[in-house]
Order: structure tokens, then sequence, then C-alpha cells
């Protein structure tokens, strides 16, 4: 192989492992939730949110466990969905 296609290869095999992305999951916890139609409206608008692969949320626990792709979406900008939804959230400790 030429000098030239083994740079070629490499760059070829390191954007690869690069753009790949990653399923993660959190767990929010979303204080304010006062009715058992709430968990709805919080689930709506976590699932229009791209990158969001699953939203399941709590009346009883006041939380939201969403699966997402980080390349896609991250932490920040679920619980500005969240917020603007009427609903203030943050990252549960772990």
């Amino acid at each position: 192989m030429k000098p030239t296609h083994w740079i070629t290869t490499a760059i070829l095999l390191a954007a690869s492992f690069t753009a790949q992305a990653a399923t993660r999951k959190v767990e929010l916890t979303v204080p304010s939730m006062d009715c058992d139609t709430c968990p709805i409206t919080i689930r709506i608008a976590l699932q229009r949110m791209p990158g969001v692969k699953k939203a399941v949320v709590s009346y009883t626990r006041r939380n939201a466990i969403v699966t997402y792709d980080d390349a896609t979406t991250n932490v920040p900008a679920l619980t500005k969905a969240t917020e603007e939804a009427g609903y203030p959230s943050f990252e549960a400790s772990r």
C-alpha cells in the first residue's frame, strides 16, 4: 500500500470512531409535577426533542427516565425542554 493509502485509511477509521453516537440514559427530577396529567405534557415535550429515543415519566416518583442519542442532544437540552413545557427539571444525583 502506498503511504497515502495508509493516511487515508487512518483518517477514515478515526472519523468512523468519532462519528458513532452513544445511547445514554438519564434520570431527571421534576419536582413541580402536581397532577396526574403532568407526565403526559413532560413526556411529549421530551419525545419531540431530536435524538430522544424513549421518555418514561412518573408522577409518583416525580421523575423522567430519558434514553437519548448523545450525538444529537444532551442533558441541558432535555432540561430546557421540560422547563419550556412548564416543568423545570434537573439531573438526579447518582
